[in-house]
């Protein structure tokens, strides 16, 4: 028998609790279960003959529908309701599946999936100052990649991921590269692909994690500093024990700088959180830092007050977090106590944040955007003007592309082809020497 496991289904093995399932379509011999239109039909099977039959699971809940409506009408409307795509990532749930992240994380960040950089060449390495340390924390990177991924398809991404973090620090001379910027990297290529991964990570890179890119520390520092004080709007007590205890804020650096991709074991987990940040504040990164600690109270006064001791606790993030419940206690925090507020405080008013100070102008330069099918038509527009025979297909990058396909956990190659369906491109995976089509559409 199968369960409905969230998105994609899954066989009962004897022993498991099978209680409030039901066998599906038993009598059917040959029954093959697939994913069809994940948003659409989350629990659909296909029998070999290609005929498709409603399981007998239970329906998803009617908020999943509605979120699932709601950021469709959204990414149709025109211009995009970017404030719709930033409320349906930020609330419960997130973005939902990848499918969904594809098609959101570039209007969040103003990304035109139409006018996407070409891949890096091989000249993006030679002379590179930081070639040498990009190498060494990539190749040391693995656990940030899918356990069951073999490994010549890791090595791959490994080399776009090299590429990504090299062209990005290229096109911006003014920007250093810091020790944890490539698990923020690795996050967007495991999720978009290396091309989309470049144009997100270019538009992070100057905007929300500018801080981190100085040449010294004093910007990031200046960023921890917001944890203390908002530790001691909401428990005195607490902000007191940890001032005697000396222990400072280097323990949440680390998850501050690869937006907490570095300390979760559990992709899943840095995915909903990445939807979150994408579509919050620069700072939400250290309100939930001031989240998790206010959550660990009672672990910490119950330590020794010591540096040491309370360092170790800290440093040393729970996987078990109620992830959700903290993402919500985070926007209550900083709509009662925003930057503005905390930033009156002599220890916050010595250093000027690029990264705050420039968000304004970000959230404004994404609220008139084109939707993906306009974006297509207009591409495809000034393409055929250039060229008769469809230089719009070559901007595109029609041609081989591989991503990680996290469902079926294998690496997809095929022809990546242009589509009119939201989320701008269609990626057909070949089969074999025939050339036929397999039965999956991913959107990207």
């Amino acid at each position: 028998m199968w369960v409905n496991n969230k998105r994609r289904l899954r066989p009962v093995f004897k022993g498991e609790d099978k209680s409030g399932e039901v066998d599906v379509l038993p009598h059917i011999k040959g029954l093959r279960l697939v994913l069809v239109f994940p948003e659409i039909f989350s629990s659909y099977a296909m029998h070999p003959n290609g005929q498709l039959y409603p399981s007998l699971f239970h329906e998803p809940d009617c908020g999943r529908k509605q979120k699932l409506a709601e950021i469709h009408q959204a990414l149709i409307s025109d211009p995009v309701d970017i404030e719709t795509l930033r409320r349906t990532a930020a609330s419960k749930g997130g973005l939902l599946t990848d499918e969904l992240r594809r098609k959101v994380w570039p209007k969040l960040l103003n990304v035109n999936v139409y006018d996407l950089p070409h891949k890096p060449g091989r000249d993006v390495r030679e002379n590179h100052k930081d070639y040498n340390q990009v190498l060494l924390d990539v190749r040391r990177s693995m656990k940030r990649f899918p356990k069951c991924m073999p490994a010549a398809e890791r090595a791959v991404l490994q080399e776009q991921l090299i590429d990504i973090i090299l062209e990005v620090l290229k096109r911006n001379p003014q920007l250093h590269y810091y020790q944890g910027y490539h698990d923020v990297a690795v996050t967007l290529l495991l999720v978009v692909g290396e091309r989309m991964a470049i144009a997100m990570l270019d538009t992070l890179s100057n905007y929300h994690l500018r801080d981190f890119m100085d040449p010294t520390m004093d910007s990031t520092k200046h960023i921890l500093n917001y944890l203390m004080p908002i530790l001691e709007q909401v428990d005195v007590e607490l902000h007191d024990f940890m001032i005697r205890a000396e222990v400072g804020t280097i323990f949440a650096l680390s998850w501050l700088i690869t937006w907490y991709g570095h300390v979760l074991s559990q992709f899943k987990h840095t995915l909903r959180l990445y939807d979150f940040f994408l579509a919050s504040h620069p700072l939400m990164p250290i309100y939930l830092s001031a989240t998790i600690v206010l959550h660990r109270e009672r672990e910490v006064k119950q330590t020794e007050c010591d540096m040491a001791m309370v360092h170790h606790l800290l440093s040393r993030i729970p996987q078990d977090l109620p992830y959700e419940l903290l993402i919500a206690q985070s926007q209550e925090l900083f709509s009662q106590y925003p930057p503005s507020l905390l930033a009156k405080r002599a220890a916050l008013q010595s250093r000027k944040s690029l990264s705050i100070s420039t968000f304004q102008v970000f959230q404004l330069s994404t609220l008139h955007q084109r939707p993906d099918s306009v974006l297509q038509r207009l591409t495809k527009a000034q393409g055929s003007t250039t060229s008769r025979h469809g230089g719009w297909l070559e901007r595109c990058g029609t041609g081989t592309y591989g991503r990680w396909d996290q469902v079926n956990g294998r690496q997809s190659w095929g022809r990546r082809e242009r589509t009119e369906n939201v989320g701008a491109c269609r990626f057909v995976a070949r089969r074999g020497a025939s050339g036929s089509e397999s039965g999956s559409n991913i959107a990207f």
